[in-house]
């Protein structure tokens, strides 16, 4: 194991850690099937459930944009403060642990926001509930990208995000299919007087208990290597870095490294067509498919449509789960850039077909390109990233990067209600069929990425 492991007089030479076992990769990342378990619980359920709560589809976008504002501010901190923490759990445990236990609380309380409503309106207590989650995730999540990159050499990397992405597809998978699961075994999917259903609550319950426990297996299992260790096949990190505030986190924001800039434009395209998925595909899909008009949040078929949307983003994530473990192979023939290309073109493609559904069986065959996209997006952009920053500087760049991530949901999320209401004439259809759009344009921007490991193989 990494915290125990010792160093010959060749690695000391050659800086190269040793490599893991496969168990040990899977340990390092099993703590992330939790996260997606209720990232897939809370992309799946929470527009219908604030819905329930009063919110207009046209609102929903700025409820969301709680996810990635919090994101953004939360991610960068707790990267530059994991890079220089280390206590008896280790390096990277303590945050992603403590965003555990906050997930799932929050995971239990959003379905119950009704609750108190006497005191506070129930949609306002939800959109709080999602806040506080969001915040939570992103306490657990920022480490594990780290966390891989701490541990694996360059030579197994694209391998260990390649098996992050399985694990996050295999959550994933769980969060999305358990609603409908549990209402075809007895559980009431048609919404009582607090507005949700029990089948939405009891699977909100599942995903605490399974967020905790994959978080453990972590923290349990997998190893940090000790700062002595670290610094030797890392490089010993200066005291002034050590003892820097939080001002660095923009000094380094100035500094960042050109592919990551690069990077940042793929990025941008990319999340601003997943969160217009995920906010707008159950009201895209009751509209368009089910033909629902007028006040239909709290219409059965709209809770129908809603749960066969939770069924095809489990198949997208399904594809994700087994898709990931191809990326390995196929960068090693046609390179990291144009696997992320073809990956985001096949994404753009499926999105796009959501416009020509009539059944919504059918939209199942449509996610399998968005599963081969969502796969690449969460493995390939990091495989890239990480050979091209310091060792040292992981926790934080990988906050950093997050920018990038939050800041076009952001965006979309000021904008996208407006655009739908006044452009789309209400039609959500037409956000999906544009996230297509940018999808497509995602994959042909990454062409145009710096690689530094794809110049290195090209000169050996």
């Amino acid at each position: 194991m990494p915290a125990s492991t010792s160093i010959s007089s060749s690695d000391k030479t050659l800086n190269i850690k040793p490599k893991l076992s496969i168990w040990q990769i899977f340990t390092l990342s099993f703590g992330f099937l939790g996260i997606q378990f209720g990232f897939a619980l809370q992309n799946g359920n929470t527009s219908r459930i604030l819905r329930s709560f009063g919110a207009d589809v046209e609102q929903l976008p700025m409820f969301w944009i709680v996810a990635p504002l919090v994101g953004m501010i939360v991610q960068p901190i707790i990267g530059h403060y994991s890079d220089r923490t280390w206590n008896r759990l280790g390096r990277r445990k303590p945050y992603f642990l403590t965003g555990a236990i906050l997930s799932s609380i929050a995971l239990i309380f959003l379905p119950n926001s009704a609750g108190i409503s006497s005191i506070i309106p129930a949609l306002w207590v939800g959109a709080g509930m999602v806040m506080i989650m969001d915040a939570s995730f992103n306490i657990a999540m920022e480490p594990f990208r780290a966390l891989v990159a701490d541990n694996l050499p360059d030579s197994q990397r694209t391998l260990g995000f390649s098996i992050q992405t399985f694990l996050i597809g295999l959550g994933a998978v769980g969060g999305s299919a358990l609603p409908e699961l549990l209402s075809k075994n007895g559980f009431s999917m048609v919404a009582g007087k607090d507005g949700v259903a029990d089948n939405i609550k009891y699977a909100f319950y599942i995903g605490a208990a399974v967020f905790m426990i994959a978080i453990m297996i972590t923290v349990f299992f997998a190893k940090e290597y000790a700062p002595a260790v670290y610094r030797q096949y890392h490089g010993a990190v200066a005291e002034e870095e050590k003892k820097a505030g939080l001002s660095e986190i923009f000094s380094d924001f100035k500094k960042m490294p050109k592919t990551m800039r690069q990077l940042g434009l793929v990025q941008f395209f990319s999340w601003f067509a997943l969160f217009s998925m995920w906010v707008f595909t159950t009201d895209a899909v009751a509209t368009h498919v089910y033909g629902l008009k007028g006040d239909y949040a709290k219409n059965v078929l709209y809770n129908e449509a809603g749960n066969k949307v939770g069924t095809a983003f489990g198949v997208y994530n399904l594809v994700a789960m087994f898709y990931a473990l191809l990326l390995p192979v196929i960068a090693k023939f046609i390179g990291r850039k144009l696997t992320h290309a073809f990956s985001l073109m096949a994404g753009g493609i499926g999105l796009i077909s959501i416009y020509f559904v009539k059944d919504p069986v059918y939209l199942n065959y449509c996610m399998v390109g968005v599963g081969l996209a969502w796969a690449s997006i969460l493995a390939m952009p990091y495989v890239i990233l990480s050979s091209s920053i310091p060792a040292g500087k992981l926790g934080i760049y990988m906050g950093i990067f997050n920018f990038f991530i939050t800041l076009p949901q952001i965006i979309n999320g000021l904008v996208g209600g407006s655009i739908v209401k006044h452009i789309y004439n209400g039609q959500p259809i037409y956000a999906i069929f544009m996230a297509g759009v940018f999808m497509l344009c995602a994959a042909v921007s990454v062409i145009y990425v710096y690689d530094p490991a794809s110049i290195k193989i090209k000169k050996a």
